[in-house]
């Protein structure tokens, strides 16, 4: 009887502890999204910003060349 009782206790334990750890990770990640709810990641850049890309210039390129740059880039 006492192994029993032993026994339901540890899985008691094992069960809050996991309740625990669970409710906390959801809440750290509720903190984790309010926090970065209001970052506005593509905003508009302050100062003398340049343009890097130049997509779209090149109208006559082969299906080639359009097939290098897509295993170049990814895109």
């Amino acid at each position: 009887m006492k192994s029993w009782l032993s026994m339901a206790f540890q899985t008691i334990k094992v069960f809050v502890l996991f309740t625990g750890c669970t409710i906390l990770f959801y809440y750290g990640i509720m903190w984790l999204n309010e926090e970065y709810q209001d970052y506005h990641r593509y905003e508009e850049p302050n100062g003398a910003a340049v343009k890097v890309s130049a997509s779209g210039t090149n109208q006559d390129a082969s299906w080639l060349d359009r097939l290098i740059l897509f295993y170049l880039n990814g895109e």
